[in-house]
């Protein structure tokens, strides 16, 4: 019996320390999620970039060189 209740309290700890369930954004320069930090709680609406560099460089295009660009090969 206890060893049950060992597994099921297990169980509960990886549910409870999840962090599957928080919430998701799409950052609009990178184009990659970003979740809910701790530090953002009081105004998670009002996040719209994943990073300073991402905040920075909103205004200049082409900055970011780790989303590749899509040639089309049909020319």
């Amino acid at each position: 019996m206890r060893l049950y209740m060992f597994i099921f309290f297990v169980f509960l700890l990886n549910i409870m320390h999840s962090k599957t369930f928080l919430p998701q954004k799409i950052c609009p320069v990178c184009n990659r999620p970003f979740t809910w930090r701790k530090k953002w709680e009081r105004h998670w609406e009002e996040v719209r970039y994943c990073s300073k560099k991402c905040r920075t460089s909103k205004n200049r295009p082409g900055v970011i060189a780790d989303v590749p660009s899509v040639s089309n090969p049909e020319k």
